[in-house]
């Protein structure tokens, strides 16, 4: 195949195609590109002249092996993505960590030339970040981490119809003639026209860097918050009255935000916790002067906006209230812990330290043996069945990652075409050893899994942190 033919499309595969910003990149790459489109689910979807989608689960690294096949550049927009497992033990940041681990590992194998991705302003200092700002600092290191080149475009809240962050302000400012707002309101905030970002990210999947660089993008016009709800009300010719406390309360405005807009708590906290922090860009839009790109000014972006939020309720039509079958219930569970570990310590050598220490502080309450090939077997006297088995995979592990599949035991239950299974793998540069555990369908029934066995392995992995803490010098 001729890469450098003038008349041939790139291929360009996009993680986290079906979410807002994915949508609409497809439509502006499909011009010009052919396009491999990801999601988890991609039933209804429709393959065009040049868009191929997906499944991928990115928790898996096989599946994001198979999906980056054939792929020369790799588009990275997913964001808190969360398991499709009825139990989830793990913070969204680590959850975040294998995502875009798995898939940097498979750019890595496959060959990708480059990698893009849109993560989040930043403040001049990265010290006490919000746990949402600090996840996607986390993502954009982890992405480049494999050898890669990454560039990063650091953007604010994003301006566009379908944007859950531009939805909330809108609905909040729909609903309130009068806000009572906190103090959070004054905080700074540079954000950005969804057309920009688009121009943006085409650009810098048309010239491929071959270092990892950072951009910080975003409108001309830096305003309060508080400016920009206000601006937001003008566009919507619905005027609002905000008037500044001095408090901040990021809990109640997570409350009354939620109850508002009808948006989980889930997806406000990010929102509310980040504002405590101003959030400008500070390298000069250096990106957007450097291709010629004159910025959107954040009134006209937010004009457009609701705009093409109205043309796009007057398209949608009702429902079909046809019967559709109940969903079949998720009985898989997944669990990640962060483990620190010392300077120079692999993935490798935690897995070992895990097998020897695990038989001695389960004793007597299990009996736990490990044999020369790795295989570990859990056992509770006298029933002389394992409750666990956990086989070693030599050819899907490495120093840097360790990768055990549950093969059985009487309390693993039918997992179908799933593969349960134990990992230990190196993230932030080494300094971070994660220990999950994916695809895990119990025997048990569930409340008595989730009250029992599911605690133990909490607690569990807790006293293992606890000796890996020991080791450091």
């Amino acid at each position: 195949m001729d890469l450098s033919s003038p008349s041939r499309r790139p291929r360009v595969v996009v993680a986290g195609a079906s979410g807002f910003i994915g949508r609409a990149l497809l439509e502006r790459l499909s011009t010009t590109h052919d396009v491999i489109a990801l999601a988890r689910q991609t039933a209804g979807r429709e393959d065009g002249p040049h868009v191929t989608w997906r499944s991928c689960d990115l928790f898996n690294l096989r599946e994001a092996e198979d999906a980056l096949k054939d792929a020369e550049i790799a588009v990275y927009l997913v964001h808190s993505m969360m398991p499709s497992a009825r139990l989830t033990q793990g913070s969204f940041e680590d959850l975040d960590l294998i995502c875009a681990d798995n898939f940097a590992r498979a750019a890595a194998r496959h060959g990708v030339r480059h990698m893009v991705y849109l993560g989040g302003l930043l403040p001049a200092s990265h010290e006490g970040l919000s746990r949402h700002l600090q996840s996607r600092f986390e993502v954009e290191q982890t992405l480049g981490a494999h050898g890669v080149p990454v560039t990063t475009l650091r953007a604010g809240l994003v301006i566009g119809a379908g944007g859950s962050s531009f939805d909330m302000m809108a609905k909040l400012v729909g609903r309130l003639p009068v806000m009572l707002a906190p103090r959070w309101t004054r905080s700074l905030t540079q954000p950005i026209a969804l057309d920009d970002v688009l121009t943006l990210l085409v650009a810098c999947i048309d010239r491929p860097s071959a270092t990892s660089r950072a951009y910080d993008i975003g409108c001309p016009d830096v305003v309060s918050y508080a400016d920009m709800l206000r601006m937001t009300g003008d566009a919507q010719q619905n005027p609002i009255r905000i008037i500044t406390l001095p408090v901040r309360t990021v809990r109640l405005s997570l409350l009354w935000v939620s109850a508002i807009t009808g948006a989980s708590q889930s997806l406000v906290r990010p929102l509310v916790e980040s504002l405590s922090h101003d959030m400008i860009a500070t390298d000069g839009l250096s990106l957007q002067h450097e291709i010629g790109l004159a910025p959107i000014p954040l009134r006209q972006a937010l004009e457009r906006a609701v705009r093409d939020e109205a043309a796009l309720k007057a398209t949608r039509k009702a429902p079909a209230r046809a019967r559709r079958p109940a969903p079949k219930v998720d009985r898989r569970a997944c669990s990640v812990q962060r483990l620190r570990v010392s300077p120079g310590q692999r993935a490798a050598d935690v897995a070992m330290h895990y097998l020897a220490w695990l038989p001695q502080w389960m004793s007597p309450l299990l009996r736990v043996t490990v044999d020369e090939q790795r295989q570990c077997r859990f056992f509770f006297s006298p029933i002389a069945k394992p409750l666990l088995e956990l086989r070693f995979s030599p050819e899907r592990s490495a120093p840097d990652r360790q990768l055990f599949f549950v093969t059985g035991g009487l309390l693993a239950g039918e997992a179908g075409s799933a593969r349960p299974r134990l990992e230990f793998r190196e993230v932030l540069g080494g300094t971070h050893v994660l220990a999950a555990v994916h695809d895990f369908v119990p025997r048990l029934p569930w409340f008595i899994y989730k009250y029992t066995q599911a605690l133990v392995h909490l607690l569990v992995m807790w006293a293992f942190a606890r000796e890996l803490t020991k080791r450091e010098p």
